[in-house]
């Protein structure tokens, strides 16, 4: 009915065009937003869109919060880009076995054996060093990782990390990290 009346009134059958772009427009906004996060073309496209979900603002980078409730960083670990879990609860960064062979972090086996307690149990995991993580404007070097198989294709980004800022906090769900020293962004 609505269809029919908009035909025939100019004004109204406008009205319905714009309506009907504004919802697609929405759905493509919505699509690009969930899949960016998989994707490295669509997050290229949500870039674009300026609708990601990292940035840099002066010398800080803000990160929001993503759908599942948490923060995920895009970092370069020894120059390979990596999408990283920042959780203030881990004690120490870790890296899946495929991240650090990507980025040729050596994972060694210390003098005393490392088992890690994690929500799913306790692992084995050897150590290893970052020589440099970028997230944004912020770089740290000589990082101390954990590499286990059992991490899956998870990376997590621990307190040795967060420690090192000058601060960081959470506002408005968004997680803003604050360098002592604010690096050039390439880009």
């Amino acid at each position: 009915m609505l269809l029919i009346v908009a035909q025939r009134i100019p004004i109204i059958r406008t009205l319905v065009n714009l309506a009907m772009t504004l919802v697609l427009v929405g759905l493509l906004f919505i699509a690009v937003d969930q899949r960016r996060q998989f994707d490295p073309y669509v997050g290229k496209i949500a870039r674009f869109l300026k609708i990601e979900d990292q940035q840099v603002v002066g010398g800080e980078v803000r990160i929001r919060m993503s759908p599942d409730g948490h923060f995920w960083a895009r970092a370069t670990i020894d120059g390979v880009s990596q999408r990283l879990l920042i959780d203030s609860g881990a004690t120490i960064t870790a890296i899946s076995q495929k991240t650090a062979e990507a980025a040729g972090v050596e994972a060694r086996v210390g003098v005393v054996p490392i088992v890690l307690q994690t929500a799913n149990g306790s692992i084995a995991a050897k150590t290893g060093t970052i020589a440099s993580l970028r997230l944004g404007a912020i770089v740290a070097r000589d990082l101390q990782v954990v590499v286990s198989p059992a991490f899956g294709e998870t990376n997590v980004l621990g307190m040795n990390f967060l420690s090192r800022l000058a601060s960081w906090r959470v506002e408005e769900n968004t997680l803003i990290l604050v360098p002592h020293h604010p690096q050039k962004v390439d880009g």
